[in-house]
C-alpha cells in the first residue's frame, strides 16, 4: 500500500513526501544539517521539502533514500508525487499505460512524450500559456518518469507514426531538435519499439486533426487517449475505439516503412546541424 493511501486524505502529496522524508531522517537518527552534509543538498531546500513547500527532484528523492536507507520507498514516493502533479483528466492515461502491452501512437505536431529527451520536453511543456519554471521542471520530471516503462523486463511494444512536419518543425531551436532526431534513431533500433514517417508529398488530412494514442491489453478491450487543445480524453468506448483504430490504420497506410523513416529522420537531422 502507497504512502498516500495510509495518510491523512487532506494532506498534499507534497507534504506526505515531505512527512515520509523527516520520518526516515529521524530514524537514522540524523538532523537536517547532516543529510544536508552527506546528500550535498542546502538545509533550506530540506526543510521546505520536508514541510511540503518545495517539490523534491528525482535526484533529491535517490539521494535522500540512499543516505537514510529507506529501501526505495523515498524514490518511489517521488514517482507518485510527480504522478499526483498531472492533470485529473491524464491520470486516468498513466494507469493504462502502463497495464497495456502494446501502444499505437499518432503524433502529427510532436514527437510523443514517451521518446522526447529532456530538453525537447522542457521546450513543448515551456509553450503551454501561463507555465512557471517551477511547473515546467515539475513536468518534465513527470515526463521522463513515464519513460521508465521501457525500462521494465518486459517492456510494452510502442509503434508510433509521426508526420513528416515534426522532424522539421524546430521546437526548442535546431540543436534540441537535432539531438531530438538522433534519440529516435537510436530508440528506433530497439526490438519494441517501431517508428514511421508519414511524407509531406501525400499531403493527407486523415490526421491532422489531432494525435490519439491505442492501448491494448491481454483479454481486456483496447482504450484510447485522443488529444484536444484544453484536455485529453480517455476512453474505452467501442465506437471510440473503432473510430480511433480505422483512422490509425488510414495513416498509416500512408506511411513510409520503417527503414525509409529511419533513412529520413537521419537525412532531416544532418540538415540541422
Amino acid at each position: 500500500m502507497s504512502a498516500f493511501s495510509d495518510s491523512d486524505p487532506a494532506l498534499k502529496p507534497l507534504e506526505i513526501f515531505g512527512a515520509e522524508l523527516r520520518k526516515h531522517r529521524h530514524r537514522a537518527g540524523l538532523t537536517q544539517e547532516q543529510l544536508a552534509e552527506i546528500t550535498q543538498f542546502s538545509r533550506s531546500l530540506l526543510g521546505f521539502i520536508e514541510r511540503g513547500q518545495r517539490t523534491p527532484s528525482r535526484n533529491f528523492a535517490q539521494r535522500c533514500d540512499d543516505a537514510l536507507g529507506a529501501g526505495g520507498e523515498l524514490a518511489h514516493l517521488w514517482a507518485q508525487v510527480t504522478r499526483a502533479a498531472s492533470p485529473r483528466w491524464f491520470r486516468g492515461w498513466l494507469e493504462v499505460e502502463q497495464e497495456a502491452h502494446t501502444l499505437h501512437s499518432w503524433e502529427p505536431l510532436v514527437v510523443p512524450g514517451l521518446l522526447q529527451t529532456e530538453d525537447y520536453a522542457r521546450a513543448v511543456i515551456r509553450g503551454e500559456p501561463g507555465i512557471t519554471e517551477e511547473q515546467v521542471e515539475k513536468a518534465v520530471e513527470a515526463r521522463l518518469e513515464r519513460q521508465k516503462i521501457f525500462s521494465r523486463r518486459t517492456p510494452p511494444m510502442f509503434w508510433v507514426v509521426l508526420d513528416e512536419g515534426v522532424l522539421r518543425r524546430p521546437i526548442g531551436g535546431k540543436d534540441v531538435l537535432r539531438r531530438q532526431l538522433e534519440y529516435l534513431q537510436e530508440v528506433a533500433e530497439l526490438p519494441r519499439i517501431g517508428i514511421q514517417v508519414v511524407p509531406l508529398a501525400l499531403g493527407a488530412t486523415t490526421g491532422t486533426s489531432g494525435g490519439f494514442i491505442i492501448a491494448q491489453f491481454s483479454g481486456s478491450a483496447d482504450t484510447v487517449y485522443i488529444e484536444s487543445a484544453n484536455h485529453g480524453q480517455v476512453t474505452d468506448r467501442s465506437e471510440d475505439v473503432a473510430a480511433i483504430h480505422a483512422r490509425y490504420d488510414t495513416i498509416r497506410v500512408g506511411a513510409y516503412p520503417q527503414h525509409v523513416s529511419i533513412e529520413l529522420i537521419r537525412e532531416v537531422e544532418k540538415s540541422w546541424t
